[in-house]
């Protein structure tokens, strides 16, 4: 059941910066969640303040403003935010960071190897109390990050599905 909530929500971001976002200008995503956007937030309460689209042509739904966010829901929580680029963390980790960086902002990261003979990537877990980054990483640089409930996102890991 959980590997079904979590697979049919939302789409994971893909390609450049959305169209008309100036150069350089980057938005936070905390372990809270976003400005208008909080974990443990109703699927019927974002709909209803405007910011969940749904009946998209899209595996889930989306976050109105956010087209490089999407969001994982649990029995109608939101429980995890996938998150592109031009997002970071407070501590400026996003895709494209080298892990040094993630180390360095991170010292307590907990390193998650990916199942040998499968083609995801190894995570790097950053938990501060039931919250956390989950940096997915090529061995060089963050590739992906996901933010959210800690036990979410490391379900997410070890069972190895995404937001679609």
């Amino acid at each position: 059941m959980t590997a079904a909530s979590i697979a049919g929500s939302g789409v994971p971001p893909t390609g450049p910066s959305p169209a008309g976002r100036p150069a350089g200008s980057v938005e936070t995503i905390g372990l809270n969640g976003l400005s208008n956007i909080e974990f443990g937030d109703t699927e019927d309460e974002l709909t209803r303040r405007g910011v969940l689209r749904t009946g998209l042509d899209t595996c889930g739904p989306m976050l109105a403003g956010h087209d490089t966010v999407s969001p994982v829901f649990v029995e109608d929580r939101l429980v995890l935010l996938w998150v592109g680029d031009p997002m970071r963390t407070p501590e400026g980790i996003a895709a494209g960071s080298p892990l040094d960086q993630v180390w360095a902002r991170y010292p307590s990261v907990t390193r998650l190897r990916a199942p040998q003979g499968t083609h995801r990537l190894d995570g790097l877990l950053a938990r501060s109390g039931d919250r956390a980054y989950l940096f997915l990483h090529d061995g060089r640089t963050v590739r992906k990050t996901v933010a959210g409930y800690a036990d979410w996102a490391r379900r997410l890991f070890d069972e190895g599905v995404g937001p679609c």
